[in-house]
């Protein structure tokens, strides 16, 4: 047997039988269908890394709910083997989420859960949970009020109430937020000033609480268009005709008249208010005959605009009949003198003082309009009338009468000669009326 066992053990096959059989008893010691390829004869290598700015995805039902409290992103701490934690880092194809859905209508902390991320490694997310409130989904239409800065307009300029395209707009929320809603303003964020004319931009619209609070809500159309109409500042006064030199000797103006008797003139509030009239400065200087100009129509400080810009101007002017009658030629020339005298003529009489009755004597009033408390009148009739008239012929007068405390728009009233047509530059004047101090 012995001998059997030896010639056995010396033959080339059996020695390669016992080799297989051993090769594979040492495989099968080493082998570990569950470890990881990666870390087969590799030294194991564990470290950390923390990722920040990942979002955050809700999982709810969005046609009927709103979710409000979930964090926009989180900070993920994640530890383990190298190999796979360099895979997150480059990939970072996990997901961090809430499970809101079988959420009830409330407020409520629910978890922050991770997915698709190796079960080897080790992952920590801050904040680990959030405090969300879960609110019934609804939809209402508002008015939108746009609003601008007017300190961008330019001087001299007004806007009027601004046209806004669409007017109402639909706004989606929780429930509990959109019964908060007590303002919806498009604000028209690209506006640049001064602005003199009619302007359309686009605005964004936001909408607040009572407090000014800006509210979390869902906003359709979110911009809208709005046009703010813008106007010029105007106003219409009279032209005054102030006479400057003489004429030749031996000669009279009869008459200045002008084509035009107003004008309108545009600058600020305040300007225009204390702004009575316009001049038109009128040289006679050694004038011998009727003469035509073309002048420059005179503006205050603080007027920007003023139309027309000229007017044209005719000078009547005639010889002075020192002698006596001479034959029929003196009868005929004292005919042609009655005749030009009964021409109808124009003549405005400016800065006339406008005078106060009846006030009662435990009371003092204060003009607001026309600030000095001096008007305009222009006056038409005959010309022999109109030639000697002086501002002291004319009487203005405000009645304040059974008047109390306060702003009193009251008519202006004129006293003036018989047989005269005349108009007010204002017709009335505001009052103000304080009691006096004890």
């Amino acid at each position: 047997m012995d001998k059997f066992i030896d010639k056995l053990i010396d033959t080339s096959w059996f020695m390669k039988v016992f080799a297989l059989i051993l090769a594979l008893l040492l495989f099968d010691s080493q082998y570990d269908p569950d470890k990881d390829v990666s870390e087969m004869n590799v030294p194991s290598e564990h470290d950390s890394e923390v990722l920040e700015d990942i979002p955050v995805k809700s999982y709810y039902d969005t046609e009927n709910l709103v979710v409000t409290g979930v964090p926009d992103t989180v900070t993920v701490t994640v530890s383990g083997p190298r190999a796979n934690l360099q895979q997150v880092i480059v990939q970072q194809d996990f997901e961090v989420y809430v499970d809101l859905t079988e959420a009830e209508i409330g407020t409520q902390n629910v978890p922050l859960q991770i997915s698709d991320i190796s079960e080897r490694l080790e992952v920590t997310i801050e904040p680990g949970s959030a405090e969300v409130t879960v609110q019934e989904k609804v939809s209402e239409d508002y008015q939108v009020e746009a609003e601008f800065n007017q300190n961008l307009l330019g001087e001299g300029f007004t806007a009027e109430q601004p046209v806004v395209e669409p007017n109402t707009v639909t706004i989606t929320g929780g429930k509990d937020v959109v019964d908060r809603i007590a303002y919806v303003k498009a604000t028209m964020n690209n506006l640049e000033g001064p602005i003199t004319e009619t302007v359309t931009e686009a605005a964004s619209v936001s909408v607040f609480d009572r407090d000014m609070n800006k509210l979390n809500v869902v906003v359709e159309p979110a911009e809208i268009e709005v046009t703010i109409p813008v106007e010029q500042l105007a106003k219409t006064v009279p032209i005054q005709v102030v006479q400057e030199g003489s004429p030749a000797s031996g000669y009279v103006i009869d008459s200045i008249t002008l084509d035009v008797d107003e004008a309108t003139i545009s600058g600020s509030e305040t300007v225009l208010s204390e702004t009575e009239n316009v001049r038109v400065e009128v040289d006679v200087s050694g004038l011998e005959e009727d003469t035509e100009q073309t002048l420059p129509v005179i503006i205050s400080d603080g007027i920007t605009e003023v139309d027309p810009e000229q007017v044209t101007v005719r000078i009547g002017v005639s010889a002075v009949n020192t002698g006596e009658d001479e034959g029929n030629d003196s009868g005929e020339e004292t005919q042609d003198q009655e005749q030009a005298q009964n021409t109808e003529e124009t003549r405005t009489l400016v800065n006339l003082p406008i005078q106060l009755s009846g006030l009662g004597e435990n009371y003092n009033a204060r003009f607001q309009t026309p600030a000095n408390g001096n008007t305009s009148l222009t006056v038409r009739g005959p010309r022999n009338e109109i030639q000697g008239l002086a501002s002291n012929d004319f009487d203005l007068m405000l009645n304040l009468e059974d008047l109390e405390e306060g702003d009193h728009e009251v008519e202006i009233n004129v006293n003036g000669p018989p047989n005269l047509n005349w108009s007010l530059a204002v017709e009335t004047a505001t009052i103000t009326i304080s009691q006096k101090e004890a």
